[in-house]
């Protein structure tokens, strides 16, 4: 008889021993990730892939908003530039980092387009979108060798004589808005890609390049010396210092506002709390007077954003790129 109610016992008290067990494990493991998360950020540096090479634009908006966060997290944040194929290899190595907090990486509006041009060993579903760093406005500058003045004088010499435009490259801000342009005016243009803005810049002077959308810093001098015209700004708001210049957008085309931005990515599934208080710091940082002379200095706009925003900036901007990839036939690579 006492056999049997021990027998009877176990089969009773078993399933309440491994449902305890089951419990305890996971506020175990639960207490230990909280552990983790109530540490950060002090366990180790913060590391921030740039996908470009140190000193561009990217890199330099980087390094502004990094120092200071740096300051604001009491922790030391390792900038690691990661250049290379489009700068697929940086933002690849940010899809296979921890998701622990401490791995970020920048991306441009580029980002939205390379999923349409090239096989990529990631997808957006990789990362936790953070926030938008900067806007970067896109002038249109055209060689002084072309006999116009404005943007309609263009168009109309661009329907007799063949155009050409330079860009930093296949799938960048400068390649797409140049064809986008075409596009609106049933212009034919020849895409001359390049590996930076100085190579461009050289030919645009000597007339072998007819336009280029471009960021206003290195550029505009040259305007002001009277060797280049900028005849137009692609973006949502005029530049302060440079009024006279239109935008698009008044010149009778509707949403040709394209610009490039900057923005932050952490792997998928980091913290939420980790994210949001990221995003709020540098929101914060973006609005601190010495950054915005930084970044105007620089060509950019301080812009920041939730999570949630520039989840839907990058969807918008690659359902727009597509239609531009699309029509122009360009194939994926």
């Amino acid at each position: 008889m006492k056999q049997i109610l021990e027998e009877e016992l176990k089969v009773i008290i078993k399933p309440f021993v491994y449902a305890l067990s089951t419990i305890l494990i996971f506020f175990a493991l639960f207490g230990n990730a909280q552990s983790k998360n109530n540490n950060w950020p002090h366990q180790k540096p913060i590391t921030v892939v740039v996908p470009y090479t140190p000193g561009g634009a990217t890199d330099t908006v980087t390094r502004i908003v990094m120092e200071k966060l740096s300051q604001r997290l009491g922790q030391n944040i390792v900038i690691d530039n990661k250049p290379g194929a489009n700068a697929t290899i940086g933002t690849g190595q940010l899809a296979r980092s921890d998701a622990d907090g401490y791995h970020f990486a920048t991306v441009i509006a580029a980002h939205s387009v390379n999923p349409h041009l090239y096989e990529l060993p990631y997808s957006d579903s990789d990362f936790e979108t953070v926030t938008q760093m900067a806007e970067l406005p896109m002038f249109l500058f055209v060689s002084n060798k072309l006999p116009v003045n404005s943007v309609a004088e263009l168009v109309d010499y661009g329907k007799k004589h063949r155009l050409n435009f330079g860009s930093s490259g296949t799938g960048s801000s400068a390649h797409m808005i140049g064809l986008h342009f075409a596009d609106e005016n049933n212009l034919e243009m020849t895409h001359i890609p390049y590996r930076g803005s100085a190579p461009i810049l050289s030919d645009l002077l000597a007339g072998r390049v007819s336009l280029v959308f471009d960021p206003i810093l290195v550029p505009m001098p040259y305007v002001k010396e009277g060797r280049l015209k900028a005849l137009a700004l692609s973006a949502k708001s005029k530049w302060p210092d440079e009024p006279t210049i239109p935008l698009m957008t008044e010149l009778g085309y509707e949403d040709f506002d394209l610009s490039s931005w900057v923005a932050l990515l952490a792997p998928k599934n980091t913290p939420k709390t980790i994210v949001e208080k990221i995003a709020s710091e540098i929101a914060i940082i973006l609005q601190d007077e010495e950054v915005i002379k930084k970044f105007t200095q620089a060509g950019f706009i301080p812009k920041a954003s939730s999570p949630e925003e520039l989840s839907k900036l990058i969807a918008t901007d690659s359902a727009m790129y597509k239609k531009i990839i699309d029509k122009n036939q360009i194939k994926k690579q």
